[in-house]
């Protein structure tokens, strides 16, 4: 009895976490109700700057993701020259400006960070180059190695021999 209950329960568990509406869990953001800006619209904007912007303490997390004491500074930053009437290019200049290209958790795309975004395509391609020339050497190397007329010779004596 206890079996079939423990099912039961599972299953009402996993019902609750995959139909629509279930149990959904939602990115935790670290942004205090004092620092949430009246205007829903500015607000929005400022939510989605955050979700770009690196936490520098934290590194792999945005600042809207972050508690750290840097984080909500710059977050009520953002805020604040949004409030100013600052264009989203504009404020994210100005942290780029203050903080670098590293406070961008996806970095623009320019002559700086060209590197950045090529070695990947780079790599790809040197592993794909590498991989074929790796194959050709080793179907190469697999057939059967041709015999001088010396050896073919030889081989046939003993052939003769046998017989």
């Amino acid at each position: 009895m206890i079996r079939y209950v423990r099912r039961l329960l599972s299953v009402l568990a996993l019902l609750a976490i995959l139909l629509p509406g279930g149990l959904t869990v939602g990115p935790a953001f670290a942004v205090n109700p004092d620092e949430v800006l009246s205007d829903p619209v500015l607000e929005a904007r400022a939510r989605e700057l955050s979700a770009g912007l690196r936490c520098l303490v934290c590194q792999n997390q945005s600042i809207d993701d972050s508690n750290a004491d840097l984080a909500k500074d710059l977050r009520l930053l953002v805020r604040e020259r949004l409030v100013a009437g600052d264009t989203d290019e504009e404020v994210l200049d100005y942290l780029v400006s203050r903080y670098g290209e590293f406070v961008l958790l996806k970095p623009r795309f320019d002559w700086a960070t060209l590197a950045l975004w090529g070695a990947p395509i780079i790599l790809l391609l040197g592993g794909i180059g590498f991989a074929l020339t790796a194959l050709r050497n080793r179907r190469s190397e697999s057939g059967t190695p041709q015999l001088s007329a010396e050896e073919e010779a030889a081989i046939a004596e003993v052939v003769k021999a046998e017989r």
